[in-house]
């Protein structure tokens, strides 16, 4: 052997030594090495998938009663009043003696977070498909119908199940129209660094990570509270899912017709309606649309304000907006802003009331309710609207949403159904139903 040959072996053999002795020490900090870099132990979670016609075979039963989990909103129709249990279902509870309501049966329905009643008939969302009930029979309540994919597609369905803390989110060829991914599984891999760093500094490509996944009732038609996402306005039934205003004809049950969406912004949340005129509620306005066509709502202003959860409700020429910050809601501090609306096209703000953390109001006549939250539930006198007086305050108490009727209120706190009678500045308590 030459001593040319000999010298580069030995510097060869002297390099692999040296790499070796780098991955010893760097070892030490639990990371290895390969020729390509530093290596980490990293969790890695991939979603569990189960057959979409077996999901849904199983997602749907009705029960007895069971304990309430996470109390969602509340719906009222009849002599009957329906409170979500966030996306398990909801709970029917018989409330002919308001003083002693009793919960009768428990309708499972996987993936639900609201509903709306008309002639005996419940509309309700199931992981984006719409589900129609017949409780003609409230002693057996049957499922109608069920119309995939008609308020969102099936992909949103990620968004709606719990993500496990993971450093990759890895989805593979999800068939959407097949599969439902119904949880995860997290593992310990061996990734590079490089690999993980790139996620997060990769120029014109999606981040691999969970940050990538960004009124008074008719005639048989039921009311829900102002954090509704469900509005049924004569033959039509509105839904608002993240984006937009989903439309459906349901003149004939047996065929409701699926119309064209209305695009609206990103971050929609609730809707209300006075008269001809839907209220859309997001995180960063309210926007007004006309539905004089009931099958194509037209665009007609919007009232825009800082990030925060935002229910809304109306009375006459002012809206009534909780904005609450904080949290997921947003930067924005929580308060109740008052908005004229006599020019539909032009919303102004008059007056912005400071609130602790409210969710959900009602209006009924000259009062108007507000949840505040842990601080409970306030009562105005809106007479002199935009300027509102605090008449009364039930501070012992959580308060989520309100629904106001004739001349009682129904509120939902955490696991606790009240009522309440009022007249004029004046409310008692009806009863206090725990739901777990």
């Amino acid at each position: 052997m030459s001593l040319s040959i000999w010298y580069n072996l030995s510097n060869v053999y002297t390099m692999k030594n040296l790499v070796f002795l780098l991955c010893v020490i760097v070892s030490a900090f639990l990371v290895s090495c390969d020729d390509d870099g530093p290596y980490e132990d990293y969790l890695v979670a991939r979603p569990i998938l189960q057959d979409a016609i077996t999901f849904k075979a199983e997602a749907v039963s009705v029960t007895e009663p069971v304990p309430i989990v996470s109390s969602g909103k509340i719906y009222a129709y009849g002599n009957y009043i329906f409170v979500n249990d966030v996306n398990k279902g909801f709970h029917v509870i018989d409330n002919q003696n308001p003083s002693s309501p009793e919960s009768i049966a428990f309708i499972k329905l996987e993936g639900n977070n609201d509903i709306s009643i008309k002639d005996d008939k419940i509309y309700a969302d199931s992981y984006g498909d719409l589900v129609i009930f017949d409780i003609s029979d409230i002693t057996n309540i049957t499922i109608q119908s069920r119309i995939v994919n008609a308020i969102y597609n099936n992909e949103v369905w990620l968004s709606n199940i719990e993500y496990p803390q993971a450093d990759f989110y890895e989805y593979g060829d999800i068939d959407y129209d097949r599969d439902i991914v119904i949880g995860w599984e997290v593992v310990t891999e061996r990734r590079s660094v490089e690999e993980y760093e790139s996620r997060y500094n990769c120029d014109g490509c999606v981040v691999d990570s969970l940050e990538s996944f960004n009124d008074s009732p008719q005639p048989s038609t039921g009311q829900g509270g102002s954090l509704a996402r469900f509005k049924i306005i004569g033959d039509y039934l509105y839904v608002v899912d993240y984006s937009d205003i989903n439309i459906f004809n349901i003149t004939d049950v047996e065929d409701v017709k699926v119309l064209d969406d209305v695009q609206v912004a990103w971050d929609i949340e609730t809707i209300y309606s006075q008269g001809d005129i839907l209220f859309i509620g997001g995180s960063q306005g309210m926007y007004i649309y006309g539905i004089e066509n009931p099958e194509k709502p037209e665009f007609m202003s919007e009232f825009r304000h800082g990030t925060a959860c935002d229910p809304v409700v109306v009375d006459g020429d002012y809206a009534y907006v909780t904005l609450k910050g904080g949290n997921f809601c947003g930067n924005t501090e929580s308060g109740l802003y008052v908005i004229d609306i006599s020019n539909l096209e032009n919303p102004e703000l008059k007056v912005i009331y400071p609130m602790d953390g409210p969710n959900g109001l009602g209006v009924k006549g000259n009062t108007l309710f507000v949840c505040d939250g842990d601080s409970g539930l306030k009562i105005y006198d809106k007479t002199d609207a935009p300027n509102i007086n605090l008449i009364n305050a039930l501070e012992d108490i959580v308060a989520y949403d309100v629904i106001p009727m004739a001349s009682s209120l129904l509120m939902i706190g955490e696991r606790v159904l009240y009522q309440y009678e009022y007249e004029g500045n004046d409310i008692r308590l009806l009863s206090e139903f725990p739901l777990n």
